[in-house]
């Protein structure tokens, strides 16, 4: 599905992935999003039959957080860990949980409809363009 797919409904909405692809607390769905000026790595999830999406961004230091590519979650599904410090947020707010993390991650508005998992733009959030 081409990421610059916009939504009939919502022309702040573009299409990510299809709803099956996002598995309850499993592999994230990576996508770039133009954000505060500079092109950046995001990533969406699936915990609690909710679809979340986030800068992949750790507060910590600015880095990117899955150990392995588009894996998030630690070994009990519970929290989205950054690899290299540590820091632990929560799946749904992204919130801070623990460890060295200064504030909760960016989140990104998404919404569900018809078996398409769909992201919003905003004033600092916008596709990339080719």
């Amino acid at each position: 599905m081409p990421d610059a797919y916009r939504a009939s409904a919502d022309s702040s909405a573009i299409a990510l992935c299809n709803s099956a692809d996002l598995q309850e607390r499993h592999l994230a769905v990576p996508f770039d999003v133009v954000y505060a000026g500079q092109t950046c790595r995001a990533f969406a999830i699936r915990y609690e039959g909710r679809p979340h999406a986030f800068l992949n961004r750790c507060t910590h230091v600015a880095m990117e957080m899955d150990y392995q590519p588009d894996r998030f979650f630690d070994d009990t599904g519970q929290w989205l860990l950054c690899a290299t410090h540590g820091a632990a947020y929560r799946p749904d707010t992204g919130a801070c949980a623990g460890g060295p993390c200064r504030g909760g991650l960016v989140k990104i508005a998404l919404s569900e409809v018809d078996g398409v998992v769909h992201w919003h733009t905003a004033y600092n959030l916008q596709p990339v363009e080719f």
